[in-house]
């Protein structure tokens, strides 16, 4: 029995696309034209989301635009994802810089913009004017008294911890907090964190809170904890 170079099921949410990862990709153009075939006629139905599996087949940026197009013809199909098993080295790349931790012993002075793609890891301050971002989380062992990005990327659960949190103003994500108009230095004695809220707001806590909202923070593993 021939197998089936593209297998289409029904899910929930729409449909799912399986396409073979061995046969050419050539094949899988072919066959895929046949089965959408039999969606000719269903342009008046409501939109249907397709779902894209293409298991250990790795399909670069114009392969995967020319199978959308394809499914695209069809006026009642619209594509929602392609999952892959597998990713460009650039990609990789990308996502081992995200998960690095950066540590940097300076001052940031106003003007400078300190960058990195993951967490940063700060031991010095950010003077007024200074700015930090990272793609991750930042920890400064110092006085933040500047600005402040985290999860510039787009990530939501990055946090931002400081020994002295005073800044001039504070983002995370796309979530921005402006500097309060005055600061009780009595309550700034220890460090704090930063986060973003269920009501997407910047909230700013004692350090202790972190582990009970972030329980997976830390990527160290390994050792041991007495008392």
């Amino acid at each position: 029995m021939k197998r089936q170079n593209v297998m289409i099921k029904g899910t929930k949410s729409g449909l799912s696309l399986q396409l073979n990862d061995r046969c050419s990709y050539e094949d899988i153009l072919i066959e895929l034209e046949e089965k959408l075939a039999e969606f000719q006629g269903l342009e008046e139905s409501p939109l249907i989301s397709v779902r894209i599996l293409t298991g250990n087949r790795y399909l670069n940026p114009e392969q995967e635009e020319e199978i959308k197009e394809l499914i695209r013809q069809k006026q009642n199909l619209i594509v929602e994802e392609i999952d892959s098993n597998v990713i460009s080295k650039e990609e990789a790349k990308t996502v081992i810089e995200s998960q690095e931790v950066t540590s940097v012993a300076t001052i940031v002075r106003s003007g400078q913009i300190l960058e990195v793609p993951g967490d940063l890891l700060l031991v010095g301050d950010v003077n007024p004017g200074g700015t930090v971002r990272a793609g991750g989380n930042i920890f400064i062992m110092g006085a933040l008294k500047g600005i402040a990005h985290a999860g510039y990327t787009g990530r939501n659960e990055a946090v931002i911890v400081a020994s002295f949190m005073t800044p001039s103003q504070l983002r995370i994500s796309d979530c921005i907090s402006r500097s309060p108009d005055h600061y009780d230095q009595e309550e700034r004695h220890q460090m704090e964190c930063a986060y973003i809220d269920r009501n997407h707001q910047i909230i700013i806590d004692r350090l202790q809170v972190l582990k009970h909202l972030r329980p997976n923070i830390t990527r160290f593993k390994g050792g041991h904890y007495y008392g």
